[in-house]
């Protein structure tokens, strides 16, 4: 038996070849000497969805694709195919659309590398390669020291004692003298959490910060250590296969000059009505998107909050990293949940990166946002969910949602739709 506790490249590499060969997992851990277990774990945990169809077909996962009769739902002038049958884009914008994932991804192996059917397959495939396995091993080994070693309930217990009295002008010594018991925490480590946006109470609040140095910006670290755990982008996928109805949203940042002091964007992103809202942010931190939450909950009401949210997709990014604190509001009131795209895998939230070109053409990338303020960034919202698309049928993402929800929240959001001729989108937008 291996002495080894994680598996070698070569390792991987045997798995790879033996799932491709068709293999059991029994076959597999007895090859490497390993239990049956840790071969299966590491398959579900490093395998990667695959958006590729079969040879002469684009990728469809229709469960209607077989005897589908739609014809040029795509609209464009070159296509001449039937939806289902060559079009790569017409069965995205079908209204009939039912998502169909295969039922022997639901047992061993898991995955599609030795299935006799994968050439001729149109459907989402998950692919082991070593390659991969270990790259992601050795990121996930990297970040997993980065996290805080402690819980959610705890952070928000010591927050509520420490942020009010620094915000008095207490300092960190002075409420540690007086709560040593209660906080239990050395002052290292609670100016570690303040620097890391955890708690409400900010590095401005803290005596001597004007007349101290600015350091060296440090990488910034997750909040939650275990935060991926059942919140993958397989576990989202099993999610929706199991609630297809479920309207997705997508969550992104959007950065404009890299700096410790450079403000950020987050972006949410409507999937199915292609509204994007984005909010101003002074850091990119953990704290700065839970405050962006909370404060939409407050503004919509639980009910129509938890109407337009009841899943959030979003990237791997320090700033997401504390999603119990996105998934329940103040008082533990379950209101959403998060799961998270794979590493280097933007194709998963593709509606949303799209969009964000559209942000570019008024705000060029690398150009500083300090000069934009919440009220700039939305006008430019207003210009873009007024812009019409041919996905939508030539109308704007603002009509969209007008059909699928109260328009009445687009008016408590702030957003305005703008006539056709006045949508803008480039720089001189805010030069009017």
């Amino acid at each position: 038996m291996s002495t080894y506790k994680h598996l070698s490249f070569n390792e991987r590499k045997t798995v790879e070849e033996l799932l491709d060969e068709g293999k059991s997992l029994a076959k597999i851990a007895k090859r490497l000497g390993r239990g049956r277990s840790t071969v299966s774990r590491e398959i579900l945990r490093n395998s990667r969805a695959k958006q590729t169809g079969a040879v002469g077909q684009p990728f469809n996962n229709c469960r209607n694709r077989m005897s589908c009769a739609a014809y040029r739902l795509c609209k464009k002038e070159e296509c001449r195919k039937q939806c289902c049958k060559g079009c790569k884009a017409c069965f995205r914008l079908c209204p009939d659309f039912v998502r169909e994932g295969c039922m022997k991804l639901s047992s061993p192996s898991y995955v599609c590398n030795g299935c006799g059917s994968r050439h001729k397959c149109t459907l989402e495939k998950f692919i082991y390669t070593a390659t991969e396995a270990q790259r992601t091993y050795e990121n996930t080994l990297s970040i997993s020291r980065e996290g805080f070693a402690t819980t959610v309930s705890e952070l928000k217990r010591i927050d509520g004692i420490i942020s009010p009295l620094l915000k008095q002008g207490q300092s960190i010594n002075m409420v540690m003298a007086n709560h040593k018991d209660e906080i239990m925490l050395d002052e290292k480590t609670i100016r570690n959490y303040i620097n890391a946006g955890l708690f409400k109470a900010e590095k401005m609040d803290l005596l001597n910060t004007v007349k101290m140095r600015p350091r060296r910006k440090k990488q910034d670290v997750k909040v939650e250590r275990a935060c991926r755990d059942g919140r993958t982008y397989r576990d989202f996928l099993d999610f929706m296969e199991k609630h297809p109805d479920t309207p997705v949203v997508q969550m992104d940042t959007v950065i404009g000059t890299v700096g410790a002091d450079e403000p950020v964007l987050l972006t949410i992103h409507f999937v199915e009505a292609e509204l994007m809202l984005a909010f101003r942010r002074e850091a990119n931190t953990a704290r700065s998107v839970i405050d962006v939450f909370d404060n939409l909950q407050v503004l919509l009401g639980y009910d129509a909050f938890r109407k337009l949210f009841p899943l959030i997709l979003c990237d791997n990014g320090a700033e997401n990293s504390a999603p119990s604190r996105i998934e329940t509001d103040a008082d533990g009131v379950l209101r959403t949940k998060v799961f998270y795209a794979d590493p280097g895998a933007p194709y998963q939230r593709g509606a949303q990166e799209n969009n964000h070109s559209l942000i570019r053409r008024a705000i060029p990338k690398g150009t500083s946002l300090k000069p934009y303020s919440q009220q700039d960034i939305n006008l430019l919202m207003n210009h873009i969910n007024s812009y019409t698309r041919k996905k939508l049928n030539q109308r704007s993402a603002f009509d969209v949602f007008s059909l699928l929800h109260n328009p009445s929240l687009l008016e408590l959001l702030g957003i305005v739709k703008i006539e056709p001729d006045e949508v803008t989108l480039n720089p001189s937008l805010f030069k009017k």
